[in-house]
């Protein structure tokens, strides 16, 4: 990439395989939910474990689907992080229930195991717990809570496709597992989601609720086994995937430890380059744990130089390099603070994480010389 040319924060690893389906695809006259897309959903479901898995249009609809087919329902509660992006909050929303944050771990970024239990109420129906920027939560402590309490577990993992948990693979350790192949995510379809869950039922309620509600038969209705006629059984959504996205899913999925192989390189040369600057690098992977490697998040040491966290973004930007913010607390939104009455100090490991954080280019694309501008770039723009 020329010095001079912005670089995109996020933009993916495309390769030809991806670019040649979507055209056959194309070519072929099936657009919408066909056969790429259940090809698609028998990979993710092999390379998860998981024994279901259903592609959706977004991981929104994900993790909406999965909050209804839980059970979860108006006037429940449903038990998150603050440190998230608002789908994962706004979702709780949809179905009428209230979404209670806990605050996170201020060294791994993730729900902090041991403050969810004082937000049970009698209320409470599930825990959603977010694999913060590829990073696995304390599953182990998660899990025991809610069966204990008979709460479901709805695991965002919008950010963990190749995460592992003490040998247990991301998408098979909680009740149900919601993961986003947005553009800016390790496997890219563009926009697109996948729920994974060992409960059949589940899994069978989230196919029908994701077309319209219409009876089992209604995704094959225009195939070549003969017309099948359906029977509208719940007032669903549209939220089903399209074979053009699958289309780029299948060669994304082939080829995700290459890629996420070339994103720890990448995380390693980071860490070298900038051990010594006056920010704090991501926290060392858990023993047993593989880390997904989705965001590069450094905590800016704002009380050491004369700039804020957006100064330095803003200094990057002049430099054509671009990065990101994940997050901004969700507690600190207008619409929650109106909303739950939420205040600055109400979760200050969020908080803290929130005012300093900033996130770096990681895509597989990235080559040595993208690596090194920004290296260079963010040395300049902290001194």
């Amino acid at each position: 990439m020329p010095k001079n040319d912005f670089l995109i924060f996020g933009s993916p690893a495309i390769g030809e395989e991806e670019i040649n389906e979507v055209v056959a695809t194309i070519r072929s006259g099936w657009l919408g939910t066909g056969p790429k897309v259940d090809l698609f959903e028998k990979m993710f479901r092999d390379y998860t474990g998981a024994k279901y898995a259903v592609a959706l249009n977004s991981c929104t609809a994900s993790l909406h689907l999965s909050l209804m087919v839980a059970g979860v329902k108006p006037g429940d509660e449903v038990i998150t992080t603050p440190m998230t992006f608002c789908a994962t909050a706004n979702t709780i929303l949809h179905v009428g229930a209230k979404p209670v944050f806990v605050d996170v771990d201020r060294v791994t970024m993730n729900i902090d195991p041991n403050v969810i239990e004082q937000a049970i109420t009698p209320r409470t129906r599930a825990i959603v717990p977010v694999h913060m920027a590829g990073r696995p939560c304390d599953m182990d402590a998660i899990m025991e809570i809610a069966q204990r309490r008979g709460l479901a577990v709805i695991e965002d993992a919008a950010h963990c496709v190749e995460g592992i948990y003490k040998g247990k693979k991301i998408g098979n350790i909680g009740d149900i597992a919601c993961f986003s192949f947005y553009v800016t995510k390790n496997v890219v379809t563009g926009e697109g989601g996948m729920v994974t869950t060992n409960r059949q039922e589940w899994a069978e309620k989230i196919r029908i609720y994701a077309l319209h509600g219409m009876s089992k038969d209604a995704w094959k209705r225009y195939s070549d086994e003969g017309f099948k006629h359906y029977e509208v059984v719940f007032p669903g959504f549209k939220y089903n995937m399209m074979d053009i996205q699958a289309s780029l899913g299948i060669h994304q999925l082939k080829r995700v430890q290459l890629n996420h192989k070339r994103r720890e390189e990448i995380w390693k040369r980071y860490d070298d380059a900038f051990a010594n600057l006056p920010v704090r690098l991501p926290a060392p992977v858990e023993p047993g744990t593989t880390h997904a490697r989705h965001l590069y998040t450094l905590l800016i040491d704002t009380e050491k130089i004369d700039r804020s966290r957006d100064e330095v973004q803003q200094r990057l930007f002049e430099m054509n390099i671009g990065t990101g913010i994940h997050f901004t607390a969700l507690h600190l939104h207008k619409y929650y603070r109106s909303t739950f009455g939420f205040l600055r100090g109400d979760f200050p490991n969020a908080e803290f994480i929130s005012d300093r954080t900033l996130s770096l280019p990681l895509s597989a694309k990235l080559g040595n010389e993208d690596v090194g501008r920004v290296i260079t770039g963010l040395k300049q723009a902290l001194t």
